[in-house]
């Protein structure tokens, strides 16, 4: 297969099934896809033409006769269910050792460093919501100027201000610090920017900034970048490996946003891959449990999907996946251990079962093959069983 673009879309959370470890990570049970097959509002026919429902053990769902594309999913090898972890390891970079992760907050020495460095003070310090916790501690973020500070089940350290109050700019030179600060045995995945605005019970603005750790090894998007190719991220790709094998952030507001960044982009010649993250479907449903709104959300991805297809030039190829699950029916508004959905079509990409792969890898390792990049990534390829 001659490929020049490769076009790879992580629609953030959407996992398809619980995986075999699931009840470790307290997930027992979970299955995203599911939960949002169950609402009205979830109508997505053209992933279903290119085998979603055809994905073995998926459970759900009537499988088309003749799918349009190769379909199939990956278990998570990483240790982690979160946002960071997931991405490097579709890139290549399997991360044995969990990050660290702070259900009782953080111990003093990180915060008091924290205070000395900003000169403020901190609330919270404690899992929690993002729109609860600005409910909870705006009023007296707002007549403190004191930061609030919080986590959730995953490794991150979030810190939240109204933008009246701290500037966004100062805010994200906040995070920066913490960056510097949350290094070693508490180096976190992320820290994220979380500014809100207007009167309570405030509102979050679309100007979260997330400070990743930078990835410990190469992935894809170094081979990629080392052999003179593009390498595009969407979204909050360039965030999650901390610009490491990109040239430049291209943030998006949400969905809509991405997906119309990726409509221009196709538009255009370049040689080599477009990497995009949509995080409506965790940020706003799953960890919000609104299995409505993100069934809502599959579906209107689904129709830009249609016709986007016919965008696609004859050497192009389209891989949609996911970096974890986030079950939006369970009690737990946190991220889900569950494996991620593979769908790859292309003019010239072969139709077939991928089976159940053993690590999300196999993406960063095909993703390379199909661009004629030599690599040593982590996973197997299945260039070759999609026509390569």
């Amino acid at each position: 297969m001659n490929t020049k673009r490769v076009f790879l879309i992580v629609l953030d959370s959407f996992g398809v099934g619980e995986l075999p470890d699931a009840a470790d990570f307290g997930d027992k049970g979970s299955h995203t896809l599911r939960a949002c097959a169950l609402q009205k509002e979830f109508d997505v026919p053209n992933m279903i033409d290119l085998g979603l429902y055809n994905i073995d053990g998926v459970g759900v769902g009537t499988p088309v006769k003749a799918p349009r594309g190769a379909f199939g999913k990956c278990a998570e090898a990483s240790n982690g269910k979160d946002t960071t972890t997931g991405h490097w390891e579709i890139a290549g970079l399997i991360s044995e050792k969990a990050m660290p992760t702070y259900p009782d907050g953080f111990p003093p020495e990180v915060l008091d460093a924290f205070s000395r460095t900003t000169g403020r003070g901190v609330l919270c310090n404690k899992p929690y919501s993002g729109t609860a916790v600005i409910r909870d501690y705006g009023k007296q973020h707002v007549e403190t100027g004191d930061l609030i500070v919080y986590t959730s089940a995953d490794s991150v350290f979030q810190i939240a201000a109204h933008e009246d109050v701290v500037p966004v700019e100062q805010l994200y030179d906040y995070c920066r610090m913490a960056r510097e600060i949350l290094q070693g045995e508490h180096a976190v995945g992320r820290v994220i920017a979380r500014p809100f605005t207007g009167d309570w019970p405030y509102t979050r603005t679309s100007r979260r900034h997330d400070f990743s750790l930078t990835p410990p090894g190469d992935t894809m998007l170094d081979a990629l970048q080392g052999a003179g190719l593009d390498v595009i991220g969407v979204g909050k790709i360039y965030d999650i490996f901390a610009g490491k094998g990109l040239r430049e952030p291209l943030p998006t507001s949400g969905n809509t946003d991405g997906m119309e960044k990726t409509d221009a982009i196709a538009m255009k010649d370049f040689h080599g891959l477009c990497f995009v993250n949509l995080v409506d479907f965790d940020m706003l449903y799953g960890h919000r449990n609104d299995a409505p709104g993100y069934a809502a959300a599959l579906t209107a991805f689904d129709r830009w999907l249609g016709g986007f297809l016919p965008k696609l030039r004859d050497d192009d190829v389209l891989i949609i996946t996911a970096d974890h699950g986030c079950d939006p029916l369970t009690e737990s508004t946190d991220h889900s251990r569950e494996y991620i959905p593979v769908l790859v079509y292309g003019r010239q990409v072969q139709p077939c079962n991928l089976g159940v792969r053993t690590t999300y890898a196999d993406i960063g390792k095909t993703v390379c093959d199909l661009l004629g990049v030599a690599n040593d990534l982590a996973g197997t390829s299945f260039q070759e069983e999609i026509g390569g």
